[in-house]
């Protein structure tokens, strides 16, 4: 018996990498997750599992896009690299503090689905739906099956 497909929101910042990056690349590793609760979601990813793009600190922060894991989780190399934003000085390649997996690109939304939309599905979507959550900030976090179909059937 396989594991159920799960699926995931991760956010970007499009200055940074956006789903256009994403079409033109194919696969990227998702670098430079520094929070422990995002890390270990990731650590829960595997390949095939559904992933939201979305695009944050941006005029119409929303989902812009559709990926699917790519890989199993691994160390993310940029923890290791002195000149790198992402560079963490307690991390040695015998203890890897952060890992990544590789996301590949699906699609990009016929249009996207702006925060300002989502929110006015919030009783549909549920008080556990974390992007919508006063204070919730993660960059990678958890959407249940029925909370995907609702955001894909609103494109």
């Amino acid at each position: 018996m396989s594991a159920r497909k799960k699926y995931w929101l991760m956010k970007s910042e499009p200055t940074d990498f956006s789903i256009d990056d994403l079409a033109r690349v194919k696969t990227e590793p998702w670098t430079g997750v520094r929070n422990y609760q995002a890390r270990n979601f990731m650590r829960q990813m595997k390949p095939g599992d559904g992933v939201l793009f979305y695009h944050s600190n941006t005029d119409v922060p929303g989902i812009y896009g559709i990926g699917e894991v790519a890989s199993l989780p691994y160390p993310d190399k940029t923890q290791f690299d002195k000149k790198s934003k992402y560079f963490d000085e307690k991390a040695t390649p015998e203890q890897p503090r952060w890992e990544l997996v590789d996301v590949g690109y699906v699609r990009t939304l016929k249009r996207p689905l702006s925060l300002n939309e989502i929110r006015e599905h919030r009783d549909a979507l549920g008080e556990e739906f974390a992007l919508i959550r006063t204070g919730s900030r993660l960059s990678v976090m958890p959407v249940t099956a029925a909370q995907w179909k609702l955001l894909l059937s609103l494109e």
